[in-house]
């Protein structure tokens, strides 16, 4: 998947009001429209286009798309060849409105954008409640905003105050961020995925109308030691190879503090034991699965050498037998 400068694509810069954006966008619509045009790319210019505009017309996206360094991430797995992911928590503390696609066809955005906003155009989004009518009170919008907690909270709670960042468009028609604080209470046993619901922080009513809610959806910050995995945390815990071999009973940190766990004899790396109950809490608590990693230790001396040649002499073993070799 590869990063799209959607400011390239429509031929604006950065700093491009919004009217800007939006004669821009006409232009190349009118000179890519497939009915118009006989370019042998016209298809694909015309569907870029429409998403460039989708996302820069709209403060919202527009400004947690600026977020993303020009050019993007690269990144790349073992065996394959680099390209885009969003940075972790790029879009943590900012606050969408309900609405999702605001034209176009969604089956024409590409990976990119899906991997950025979803398949409804903006994560989380909620439905709109209006009033109509001249002079009728209207219910004001109910925003979304994803926000990251360490996982201690989710043990502890208690009370937290968050930045969050509101997009709007100013008197210029140029996109900025209004940023408040706000104060909430996280519940002992949070998850990844549940969301909060805090009445009246969305927009304000219109008319005498009751303000919106803003929903929090949570998600975690990269830990030192754990990795989440549902109600599960994993720990990739170092061991020596004389712990591996002989077994050993060593100190291995929880979040509720370190215990001491029994590394069975003869243990490989990649071997899981399980601490039933260590991992996230909850009405059924989650467990911590501690894999094995054994490690030689660093910058072996004479004495270290002679042991490992000792047992290369004494021991048989062929660790790639199975590999046919």
């Amino acid at each position: 998947m590869e990063y799209k400068d959607y400011y390239k694509i429509l031929g604006v810069a950065r700093d491009a009001s919004v009217d800007d954006v939006k004669r821009a966008y006409r232009k190349l619509a009118r000179k890519y429209h497939p009915d118009v045009s006989a370019e042998d790319d016209a298809g694909d210019r015309f569907r870029e286009a429409n998403e460039a505009y989708e996302v820069l017309k709209d403060p919202e996206k527009r400004a947690a798309y600026d977020q993303i360094p020009p050019g993007g991430a690269r990144t790349a797995s073992p065996g394959q060849r680099p390209g885009f992911e969003p940075p972790p928590g790029w879009d943590a503390g900012f606050e969408f409105s309900g609405g999702g696609y605001t034209g176009g066809d969604s089956a024409d955005f590409s990976d990119f954008f899906e991997s950025l906003f979803g398949r409804g155009g903006v994560p989380g989004g909620r439905a709109n409640q209006r009033a109509s009518g001249a002079g009728a009170s209207m219910r004001g919008q109910d925003h979304t905003a994803r926000i990251l907690l360490d996982i201690e909270d989710s043990f502890s709670g208690g009370s937290r105050t968050l930045n969050m960042r509101m997009p709007e468009t100013d008197d210029h028609g140029r996109v900025v961020t209004r940023e408040r604080a706000i104060k909430v209470s996280i519940p002992k046993g949070v998850r990844a995925g549940q969301q909060l619901r805090l009445a009246g922080q969305g927009m304000p009513g219109v008319g005498g109308g009751p303000a919106g809610d803003l929903y929090l959806e949570i998600g975690f910050n990269p830990h030192r030691h754990f990795r989440v995995d549902g109600q599960n945390l994993i720990l990739d815990l170092p061991v020596a190879p004389w712990e591996a071999a002989l077994g050993a009973t060593v100190k291995t940190p929880t979040p509720a503090g370190p215990v001491d766990l029994k590394i069975p004899a003869g243990s490989n790396t990649g071997r899981r034991l399980r601490l039933k109950g260590r991992g996230m809490p909850g009405k059924t608590a989650g467990d911590l699965f501690v894999v094995l990693q054994v490690t030689l230790p660093p910058d072996a001396n004479d004495a270290a050498s002679a042991l490992y040649q000792q047992m290369a002499d004494t021991m048989s073993f062929n660790p790639r037998q199975n590999l046919g070799v």
